[in-house]
């Protein structure tokens, strides 16, 4: 897909979380096309120790409101820079970058959607664009505590909504390939993104059900295409860039060790 290089204004900026923010961009003209699973880099400027761009994962494509929005986790300078900005703000962007995740042949009521802390961004869009072409997605969501579940509301537009917390305050105690639905539901395909040892986890689950299963990776990126080779991962084609040739990976062409 054709990349471009656009000023976007914030149209709003919303602190979901003290360590998250969703940033709301739009456009004078209209928005290019963006498939589930893509990210974009975008300039943090007025940041003296920020020289790179950040990439951050596409949370969700509002074409009514022509709206591009990023869940942005607090981490650094970088990031705190992004979850200061206003309504009016120019922010530069690069995207869409990357692949994106594989739609269903034919609508299913059996597609799992796993994600884990800020991992739940891509989830969304995949979701919304899943209940479009008539499928009906299971979102099974994971954080530390209720307080870091983000945007429980939007899920539950497209589908069922589980959740797991470390600590027991939302839905069931323990870790995302611990909840009940697992043993309920024969899934068809699953797709997720979260911490690494979450979608192993997953990856593991998955493959011992025979269940086919994509993973967007969350490899540290810098250039966003391919240039830079700091995001190589290890595959059975060889290295491979992330930032171009995923972020999504189908776990059979990972050399996990699951």
């Amino acid at each position: 897909m054709k990349k471009y290089i656009l000023d976007l204004t914030v149209t709003e900026n919303v602190r979901l979380h003290t360590n998250y923010a969703l940033l709301k961009l739009t456009s004078s003209s209209l928005l290019p096309e963006m498939l589930p699973g893509q990210f974009a880099e975008i300039r943090v400027d007025g940041s003296p120790s920020t020289f790179l761009r950040r990439p951050i994962s596409i949370n969700y494509v509002d074409k009514q409101r022509n709206e591009v929005w990023f869940l942005i986790q607090l981490v650094g300078d970088g990031t705190r820079r992004l979850g200061e900005a206003k309504p009016g703000d120019v922010i530069n962007v690069v995207l869409p970058l990357g692949n994106s995740f594989t739609m269903p042949e034919k609508p299913s009521d059996k597609l799992l959607l796993v994600g884990g802390g800020v991992g739940t961004a891509p989830m969304l869009y995949l979701g919304g664009q899943l209940a479009k072409n008539g499928s009906k997605p299971t979102f099974l969501l994971g954080a530390r505590s209720d307080k870091d579940l983000l945007q429980l509301e939007e899920f539950a537009a497209y589908g069922e909504v589980y959740t797991t917390t470390e600590d027991g305050s939302h839905g069931e105690k323990g870790y995302v390939t611990q909840h009940s639905i697992l043993s309920k539901v024969d899934f068809e395909q699953i797709y997720t993104c979260g911490p690494k040892p979450m979608m192993m986890a997953v990856a593991k689950y998955a493959k011992s059900k025979d269940i086919s299963c994509e993973v967007s990776l969350e490899n540290m990126m810098a250039c966003g295409i391919g240039a830079c080779l700091c995001c190589v991962e290890n595959t059975t084609e060889g290295h491979l860039c992330v930032c171009k040739e995923g972020p999504v990976f189908n776990i059979n062409k990972l050399l996990w060790q699951i």
